[in-house]
């Protein structure tokens, strides 16, 4: 856990931490007075966290459909305003359903980034969760979110059991459809950010699901309308990073096999010079080229899932140079 979380926890009320059911934490680069939405926010532990990112100058959104949770959550925002320092809260907590966002009084295009922790996975409707997203995101934002994958198509039996479901297993998106719903919607490019296996610690549960492998991973997803293409284009592109990104001076990752060393020539397809160039990372590169001229589909480019690379689920999966 990064250290600017881990002192950002401290300045969480216990009460919000004691109710908080949530699995780990999502919290993204260069958040200073931007707008955050989180979905499924629960008692608030990550709103409240990503409120001292955001600063007095920033706002973060809570959506969540559980009036018991929102009520701690709402009960301790005066308390964290004082303990952060601000003359004003910078905090709201919304009651809704995440599959219904455009019923809720949150404005389409005004958010710059959107978060969500292990929640994806337990909505009947994903695509439609997506969609919402991508609508209310600003153009250059993303939704940086943590969910639960499968290697392959979860059958309706397991989608059905109980257990599974409780412990976020039975939800999980077979990793492909989740990329072609995400591009259906908009998000042309995934990029996975970080991976790991998940490990059944139930011998029922296990033998119910031995033949699906399931990982936990971090996904980032730009809105970049028109500008990003389904595949990975060289037009002999680089960026140098700055050592600009706070707490990220010398190096700072993009995702998963995008890490770029201050002031080292980095080459990239076109996709990921939008990535930087069109978002709130824009101010901490310099940019080298331009779209003049194609020279074919980036040296490289994998068309095999990341998730599992052992080549058990491998088909075409952009994003991947």
């Amino acid at each position: 856990m990064p250290d600017r979380v881990k002192r950002a926890l401290a300045k969480v009320h216990d009460d919000v931490l004691i109710k908080y059911y949530g699995c780990g934490i999502v919290a993204p680069d260069e958040l200073f007075g931007k707008r955050v939405l989180d979905l499924g926010c629960g008692s608030g532990r990550d709103v409240y966290v990503l409120a001292q990112f955001v600063g007095e100058t920033g706002e973060c959104v809570g959506v969540d459909m559980t009036d018991a949770q929102l009520e701690v959550a709402r009960g301790t925002e005066e308390w964290h305003r004082e303990r952060f320092g601000y003359a004003q809260k910078n905090t709201r907590f919304v009651t809704g359903y995440i599959e219904r966002l455009d019923e809720l009084e949150l404005e389409a295009g005004s958010f710059d980034v959107i978060v969500s922790n292990c929640v994806l996975n337990l909505s009947p409707d994903k695509q439609s969760v997506l969609a919402q997203v991508f609508k209310l995101l600003k153009p250059g934002g993303e939704l940086f979110f943590s969910d639960v994958y499968a290697s392959r198509r979860v059958p309706k039996a397991l989608q059905q059991d109980e257990v599974l479901w409780g412990e976020c297993i039975s939800g999980a998106l077979y990793w492909n459809d989740f990329e072609r719903l995400a591009q259906k919607v908009g998000f042309a490019d995934p990029r996975l950010v970080k991976a790991a296996p998940i490990t059944v610690n139930n011998l029922e549960l296990e033998r119910k699901v031995a033949h699906i492998r399931f990982v936990s991973a971090t996904y980032r997803l730009f809105k970049l309308p028109g500008l990003l293409e389904p595949d990975c284009e060289d037009y002999g592109q680089a960026v140098i990073y700055k050592g600009t990104i706070l707490e990220h001076p010398q190096e700072w990752a993009l995702d998963d096999h995008h890490t770029m060393q201050k002031g080292k020539v980095f080459p990239v397809c076109g996709n990921t010079w939008h990535m930087v160039y069109s978002t709130r990372f824009r101010e901490h590169f310099e940019f080298i080229g331009n779209f003049d001229t194609h020279f074919g589909i980036y040296e490289g480019c994998g068309r095999t899932s990341k998730l599992f690379p052992d080549g058990a689920s491998a088909v075409c999966a952009p994003g991947c140079c």
